[in-house]
């Protein structure tokens, strides 16, 4: 009887543990769920990186600071009412950026690189309180850009290079109204210089343009606008982090290199659009990147200066363009390229295919394809080591130029074409360079 007891009772202890195992198990499921549903992430366009999500006194705040953003991403959450986006590197705020968050109540944006605001950025943020645009670079702002803002009642603007000119009289006049006491506070002019730190809320709006100006706005003295390239746009490229900082723009109907693109990415194909030619200093903000694919786009210019900045890239694809030479000093910046695609051109065999040969002869631990003449038809075929042996065959050695790279008419083809489609791989230094001087 007493073994019976003994029995029941472990069965008992045994059910009563099961038991509150599985109200223990049930309890921590349901607190993952709350905190879930209290604290998220999002992705960020893309790039394996996060923005925080999270909900404080019952309202939704999105934290992207420090993420080295360039742009507002389209998937972010439309009920956000506080977004904060410090210590980024925006630039430029563009009309309706922000349209789709109509709750939004603060906005930060400080610490950026902002030097435009477009009349029509801030619009739909009626609920809109608080702005923070301090820490930037702008100089000029109208008061129209609030006029989407009604319910705007703190907004900071100082440490921005402002000019305090005709063009900044509204948004003075604005400023100093009695009751828009928390708007623009410290923010001081920093030109002219007669102008230099003097508060926005306390120089004399009136004296900001003179009766000429108010005459003939026409004669404004304004900023030498520049040469701005067309704007990145987040919804045509795709960023990734992984394995390295990429930015995909591959078959995104290009037809020219887009500006602002961020300056970390390593990676960037710009491959199968319809660039035609590339100008001067297209890449010069993008001093980290180590590849770039511009292949199939139908390339048929190279500006000298294209490729300046770029002191790190190892890799450039070329091919499959339309390109017959390459001007003197397209190459000159590319210290450390050690693969050159140059399949599927039509390179033109003339004296213009000079430079680029004999860089690429100076620079031999570079690995290279595709370098064979397509023109002119007695050419078509040659290698392009060939045909520039050609050019000098009929010279005796002592009246050839002067060339800084080597020259040995006793080469071989194979030498001279050692590079052409070969597999890429680390080679060791062969021969010696021999420099003559005519």
């Amino acid at each position: 009887m007493q073994v019976v007891t003994i029995i029941l009772l472990l069965l008992l202890c045994n059910t009563s543990d099961c038991r509150r195992t599985r109200n223990r198990s049930l309890r921590n499921n349901e607190r993952e769920k709350v905190l879930r549903r209290a604290s998220s992430t999002v992705k960020r366009n893309a790039r394996g990186l996060t923005c925080d999500i999270y909900t404080y006194l019952h309202e939704k705040y999105l934290d992207c600071q420090e993420r080295k953003l360039v742009f507002v991403a389209p998937d972010w959450p439309e009920d956000i009412k506080h977004m904060l986006l410090a210590r980024n590197r925006i630039r430029k705020l563009k009309n309706n950026m922000f349209s789709k968050y109509n709750v939004m109540k603060s906005l930060d944006l400080q610490q950026n690189d902002i030097s435009k605001i477009e009349s029509e950025a801030f619009f739909g943020l009626d609920k809109l309180t608080t702005l923070l645009l301090q820490h930037n670079q702008i100089k000029i702002l109208s008061e129209e850009i609030f006029i989407y803002t009604p319910s705007l009642n703190y907004l900071r603007l100082y440490d921005n290079p402002w000019h305090c000119s005709c063009e900044l009289e509204t948004l003075v006049t604005m400023l100093q109204v009695p009751t828009n006491r928390n708007l623009g506070n410290y923010a001081k002019c920093v030109h002219p210089i007669e102008l230099k730190n003097q508060k926005l809320k306390q120089i004399k709006a009136d004296q900001l343009c003179s009766e000429e100006d108010r005459q003939e706005p026409k004669n404004i003295k304004r900023d030498k606008p520049e040469s701005v390239k067309p704007e990145f746009d987040s919804s045509l490229c795709h960023m990734y982090v992984f394995p390295v900082t990429t930015l995909n723009c591959k078959r995104k109907d290009l037809k020219k290199v887009p500006g602002n693109i961020p300056p970390d990415i390593a990676k960037l194909d710009l491959s199968n659009n319809k660039i035609r030619q590339l100008r001067a200093k297209e890449f010069e903000d993008v001093n980290e990147l180590k590849i770039l694919n511009l292949n199939s786009n139908g390339i048929v210019y190279i500006d000298p200066a294209a490729f300046s900045g770029l002191n790190n890239l190892e890799e450039l694809d070329l091919s499959n363009n339309s390109l017959q030479n390459f001007e003197y000093g397209v190459l000159e910046d590319l210290y450390f390229l050690k693969i050159l695609w140059l399949r599927e051109n039509p390179w033109r065999c003339d004296y213009n295919i000079h430079y680029l040969f004999y860089w690429l002869k100076h620079h031999y631990n570079v690995h290279y394809n595709g370098l064979e003449c397509k023109m002119p038809e007695e050419y078509k075929g040659w290698s392009v080591g060939k045909y520039v042996r050609s050019y000098y065959e009929e010279c005796p050695k002592d009246k050839l130029p002067i060339y800084p790279e080597t020259f040995d008419l006793d080469k071989d083809d194979e030498e001279w074409e050692r590079h052409k489609d070969q597999t890429v791989q680390t080679v060791k230094k062969h021969g010696v360079i021999v420099t003559v001087i005519g």
